[in-house]
């Protein structure tokens, strides 16, 4: 019997130690899961647990943007068009004190809503400037020569820029892109004229895609030539192109025919001036045929004071259509009659 109670005593001691051991282990288990959970809640709840794989993120709604944002857009995606306005009174001089509210501008009959690209004059001018070196104009060529470097002086400012063309049996740029004019005049200067037949039409095109490649929206571009006009060697490009190029690129185009009144004794010299003519009249720009050579001075002046006084206007189509066509346009001021107003006679639409 002393046995058997030994025995007993033995596995009841036994049950005891493991029911204490088991205890203390739950004890030790249920301490260490309550510091990992103290532990993650105090890290960021922006900062993923690396061992964990991350549940996927609901899709964000998208934002719907607001009426003025889609506005914008529909402002930043139609077709600027932009439209040099030259304002003179009865006796030629420019009128540079009128309001946005006195123009009235339409296309094709319809009035658009115009906004000012730039106070009078203050835009900058990107300027092509084309000397006819061919034979018929050699014995004035030194004084043309002489003016046209004292018009850069006068007209030129440091936001403005130019480049040089020679109209001769091929378009040749003389001299590139500039912004320093003591850096053009002596380029210039250079220009030597010739015996060459002339390629006037291909020079036009030529120059005026330069300055559509070499300039910034929002400038004005114009181009001058001293020349009678007369063309002798184009032969991928006529009148007709030239006047494309012009309108696709917003230039002016300015003529100055140092010829006098002897275009009228022969047929070709009066179609080369009205040539020119045409151009002019169709970008907005000008025509001039001094009586003398000794003119071409106060010529040039009139021209810079035209730039000078120049309104730059712009409106977005209400056409939305993206064809490609040629669309009229027309400038006036309604309310001042007795003003004269040059303007790009129409442009372009870009193609979609």
């Amino acid at each position: 019997m002393g046995t058997k109670w030994i025995l007993r005593s033995a596995s009841l001691i036994l049950v005891l130690l493991l029911i204490i051991t088991t205890g203390l282990i739950s004890f030790k288990a249920e301490g260490r899961n309550k510091r990992d959970d103290q532990s993650s809640s105090s890290q960021n709840p922006k900062d993923p647990d690396p061992n964990q794989t991350p549940a996927p993120r609901k899709a964000e709604p998208s934002q719907q943007p607001t009426t003025r944002n889609q506005e914008e857009v529909i402002r930043i995606n139609s077709n600027l068009v932009a439209v040099p306005v030259s304002v003179t009174d009865g006796a030629g001089q420019p009128v540079g004190n009128l309001q946005l509210k006195d123009f009235r501008l339409e296309e094709e009959g319809k009035t658009q809503e115009v906004v000012s690209l730039g106070d009078p004059g203050k835009t900058p001018v990107e300027l092509a400037l084309l000397f006819d070196i061919s034979s018929s104009v050699t014995k004035r060529f030194a004084f043309e020569q002489q003016a046209a470097a004292r018009f850069l002086k006068q007209v030129l400012k440091p936001i403005d820029a130019a480049s040089v063309f020679s109209i001769g049996a091929m378009p040749r740029l003389v001299a590139p892109r500039e912004t320093n004019v003591d850096q053009i005049i002596p380029q210039v200067m250079s220009i030597a004229p010739t015996k060459e037949v002339t390629a006037f039409f291909e020079t036009i095109v030529e120059a005026a895609q330069y300055l559509g490649k070499t300039s910034a929206p929002g400038t004005r571009r114009v181009m001058i030539a001293i020349s009678d006009g007369e063309d002798t060697a184009s032969r991928r490009s006529q009148l007709i192109d030239a006047q494309r190029e012009l309108q696709q690129v917003d230039c002016l185009f300015y003529a100055i025919n140092p010829s006098g009144p002897s275009i009228r004794l022969n047929q070709i010299s009066s179609r080369g001036h009205e040539g020119m003519t045409t151009l002019a009249a169709a970008t907005g720009g000008a025509t001039f045929l001094p009586n003398k050579l000794e003119d071409l001075d106060a010529v040039f002046r009139q021209v810079t004071v035209e730039l000078q006084a120049q309104y730059l206007l712009g409106y977005y189509s209400t056409e939305e259509r993206t064809e490609g066509n040629y669309r009229r346009i027309s400038v006036n001021v309604p309310r001042r009659p007795d003003l004269r107003v040059r303007a790009r006679s129409g442009y372009y639409a870009p193609k979609g």
